[in-house]
């Protein structure tokens, strides 16, 4: 008989989870299509009930998104010009009716390689935060998301925060995804940048692709090809020579392999010129 629990607090949360399997319920819009018409087989551990894991706050070191916080709460919250990337991907998270509802926390924990607010949080450099009955600890998003549908997610943890250092909450930011149409549709591609500027020279570079690769990637050849150049119309030109070995794209359905690698430095040299306001629209169909 599987169980099924609705608690009210963080602490009651961590105490089932420590004492049984779960598998756990947010927003629910990946939850029930995975599903499918197959009968329930798992624990269910309802967190919808968690009041305190939703909402976005400053801290002194840090800004902190907690785990029930929706894609619409992202949109709408006031954020410095580095999260505008972030905002520009919430928007594409489905639907509106999705993004009411899909917690951020379910988007990484989901660990889709086209999940399509991990770039933009990459480049933010955050972090997310694991909680247990007997232990809290955080790691980079990086290190978090291992694979498709894999995480770092040990028995008995869930993700109860993400966390962005304000150091990395500097510059202007900006998100390009590449898809067969217009909306509700899976990235072939898609690509954030954030720069920080300093005197007309691009003081520090943040590039971060999706859906070349068995998770999203930071692009450390095309950061170190930006950090130093003059910003000017022809900055995103550095883009097209700089070094992509980070990314192996598949080929699928969407688009070959050869066509994705193409893409990608495309759409960040869209990305980059849109973070210095010399850029088109946030999505290329």
């Amino acid at each position: 008989m599987i169980r099924y629990a609705k608690p009210t607090t963080v602490d009651e949360t961590l105490a089932l989870l420590g004492e049984d399997r779960w598998r756990i319920l947010a927003g629910g819009t990946d939850f029930y299509p995975a599903q499918g018409a197959k009968p329930f087989r798992d624990n269910v551990l309802d967190i919808n009930a968690l009041a305190e894991l939703r909402g976005i706050a400053e801290t002194g070191e840090h800004w902190r998104i907690g785990a029930r916080t929706t894609w619409t709460d992202i949109v709408r919250h006031p954020l410095p010009a580095a999260f505008d990337a972030l905002k520009s991907a919430a928007r594409e998270v489905g639907s509106v009716q999705i993004q009411n509802v899909a917690s951020v926390a379910g988007n990484l924990c989901n660990a889709s390689p086209a999940a399509d607010g991990v770039p933009a949080l990459l480049a933010l450099d955050a972090d997310v935060e694991l909680r247990s009955a007997k232990a809290v600890r955080h790691l980079a998003l990086g290190d978090f998301i291992l694979g498709n549908r894999r995480t770092a997610l040990q028995p008995g943890e869930m993700v109860t925060a993400i966390r962005v250092p304000k150091r990395s909450a500097a510059g202007s930011s900006a998100f390009v995804k590449l898809g067969a149409r217009r909306y509700l549709v899976i990235s072939i591609a898609m690509a954030a940048a954030r720069l920080v500027v300093e005197n007309g020279v691009v003081a520090d570079a943040a590039i971060a692709v999706g859906a070349c690769s068995a998770v999203a990637r930071r692009l450390a050849g095309v950061e170190a090809a930006l950090r130093g150049q003059p910003v000017t119309s022809v900055l995103a030109d550095a883009v097209l020579s700089a070094p992509i070995d980070e990314l192996s794209p598949i080929a699928d359905v969407r688009g070959s392999a050869e066509y994705r690698q193409a893409a990608a430095r495309e759409i960040v040299a869209r990305a980059v010129r849109a973070a210095i306001g010399h850029g088109e629209g946030k999505v290329a169909a």
